[in-house]
């Protein structure tokens, strides 16, 4: 008698008394236990927006909803429901293989029981049971497969990844950008992030190089803020020096004045700068570490002792010295200011800020710099014909370093 074997290794009759027959199941029969057992199936669902009912042939082979593992292929162009009927009792190994955007639910023909849908980009592997637990509303139950695929959205718990790859950004639970990542070719810097136990806190590190600084830049106007407070950052500065700090050249000197407003109001100390010719007012400033050694701005804070509205022009020079040089050295190249007069006497004025003014010698580290302030009330431009009293000037210089040590 001879036998031939399906995959299942259910021997088939071919010859003998037998014949076509296993007692009373038919070799149909057996391919039908065969095709629900394991069998492998594509149903074309292409189409728009619509339905694809799972055919179902009852004695014989091909029904598509009997088969185990079921493809759904084709181009859809629209959201597309596949539907089994009432009573049907078994689970599916589903995969999604359309083309198209677009979501593929699987569900009982009617009712409203829970269905499975892959989602308009998942194009990946799903395990359900089809329960028939309700006559009126059954459920299409998930079942956990432990795969993780390339093209499905799953929710790993409990998992140990190591040295992960990730893409272009780290998205939140709503789909969001949390965070976008940027390559570097032949990157060898990184950032190291520490947990700390009870009473510490944890750590953000720069890692890699020997020396590597951390670079937290804030776009546009933004600030840098720890919690709503904005942190101190390298930047400019600025450093007031008031008129009482300053000292009158010996030569063609500006007069130093107290002048009183009103009673027990508020007395100005100020250097009185003359119309007539140019006066001089020096001041030094030992400068912060933290400075770049490069060049200033300055304002110039004053009040003036008539209402006249003319120009006055203001020019300031300044010079480095460090330890060993000679202080008998010329200023550098003075830089003006312009400011109108208010047209009313001891009315506050700043002037605008000046262009950039280079410090003449060789900048550095615990030197000294001098300075020199003067009306340049021999230039053309100067048509203020008062006092101008200088109460104090600002000064605008960058940092390059967190603090001074």
């Amino acid at each position: 008698m001879a036998s031939t074997y399906t995959p299942l290794g259910i021997e088939k009759m071919a010859t003998g008394e037998n014949a076509g027959t296993w007692g009373t199941k038919t070799n149909t029969n057996l391919e039908i236990v065969e095709q629900i057992a394991g069998g492998y199936t594509a149903q074309d669902i292409a189409g728009g927006a619509g339905t694809t009912t799972l055919s179902v042939s009852d004695g014989s082979t091909g029904a598509t909803l009997s088969h185990r593992m079921i493809e759904f292929t084709g181009s859809i162009t629209g959201n597309r429901i596949v539907t089994i009927p009432l009573d049907v009792q078994t689970f599916y190994y589903l995969r999604n293989s359309t083309s198209g955007a677009y979501t593929v639910q699987f569900k009982y023909v009617s009712g409203s029981g829970d269905t499975f849908t892959f989602a308009t980009t998942d194009k990946g592997d799903a395990v359900v049971f089809a329960t028939a637990n309700d006559g009126t509303n059954p459920d299409i139950d998930t079942l956990p497969n432990g795969d993780v695929t390339t093209a499905g959205t799953q929710t790993l718990t409990n998992k140990t990844l190591t040295s992960p790859k990730i893409g272009t950004s780290i998205l939140d639970t709503n789909g969001n950008e949390l965070a976008l990542l940027t390559a570097t070719g032949s990157a060898v810097n990184e950032f190291t992030l520490a947990n700390a136990a009870s009473g510490a806190g944890p750590t953000l590190s720069s890692t890699g190089e020997t020396n590597v600084d951390i670079n937290i830049n804030p776009k546009g106007s933004g600030v840098l803020k720890s919690a709503t407070a904005a942190i101190k950052i390298a930047g400019t500065e600025t450093m007031w020096v008031p008129a009482s700090a300053m000292y009158a050249t010996t030569t063609n000197p500006a007069e130093a004045a107290q002048v009183e407003t009103t009673a027990l109001r508020p007395d100005m100390k100020v250097f009185d700068f003359a119309a007539a010719a140019d006066d001089f007012v020096q001041f030094s400033v030992a400068m912060p570490k933290s400075w770049n050694l490069g060049t200033i701005t300055y304002q110039v804070f004053w009040t003036p002792s008539t209402t006249n509205t003319g120009d006055c022009i203001f020019g300031l020079q300044g010079v480095a010295c460090g330890d060993g040089d000679t202080i008998d050295v010329a200023y550098g190249t003075a830089v003006t200011v312009t400011d109108a007069g208010i047209g009313t006497v001891e009315d506050q004025q700043v002037s605008s800020a000046s262009s950039a003014v280079t410090i003449a010698g060789s900048p550095a580290d615990d030197q000294q710099t001098y300075f020199q302030l003067y009306r340049d009330a021999n230039a053309g431009g100067d048509t203020f014909t008062g006092v101008a009293r200088v109460l104090g000037i600002k000064i605008f210089y960058t940092t390059d370093a967190a603090n001074d040590a």
